[in-house]
C-alpha cells in the first residue's frame, strides 16, 4: 500500500507562484506513473497533470499548460507540481496520486493511491 503525503498548499494572490510536492512511503520507481488532480467546490475531481514511471516532462491540462510544470524525482520518491501565474480559477484541493503502471493516464478513475490532498487558494 502506496500513501502519499501532499504538502506546499497555501494562499496566494493572483500572479504569484507554489510549488507543491507528494512524498510517497514507499519507493516509487519507474513502475508507478503518477499525476496531481484538483477539486473545486461543487466540481468533479479533474486531471492537472500525469508524468510517467520514467518521468520526461509529462502532460498536463490545457488549461494550466505553459504555467504548471510537473516533475519527479524517483531517488526521494517526490512528485512536484510548480505553479506559475496562478489565477482564482485555480483555486481547489490538488490531490497526488499514483497507478500501478508506467503508462500515464489522465482519469482519476485509473489511480490506485491518492494523498489527502492540499488546499490552493487563489485570491484576486
Amino acid at each position: 500500500q502506496v500513501q502519499l503525503v501532499e504538502s506546499g498548499g497555501g494562499l496566494v494572490q493572483a500572479g504569484d507562484s507554489l510549488r507543491l510536492s507528494c512524498t510517497a512511503s514507499e519507493r516509487t520507481t519507474t513502475g508507478y506513473a503518477m499525476g496531481w488532480f484538483r477539486q473545486a467546490p461543487g466540481k468533479e475531481r479533474e486531471f492537472v497533470a500525469v508524468i510517467s514511471g520514467l518521468g520526461g516532462r509529462g502532460n498536463c491540462a490545457n488549461s494550466v499548460k505553459g504555467r504548471f510544470t510537473i516533475s519527479r524525482d524517483n531517488a526521494q520518491n517526490t512528485l512536484y507540481l510548480q505553479m506559475n501565474s496562478l489565477t482564482p480559477e485555480d483555486t481547489a484541493v490538488y490531490y497526488c496520486a499514483a497507478r500501478r503502471s508506467s503508462i500515464v493516464r489522465t482519469t482519476p478513475g485509473d489511480y490506485d493511491y491518492w494523498g489527502q490532498g492540499t488546499q490552493v487558494t487563489v485570491s484576486s
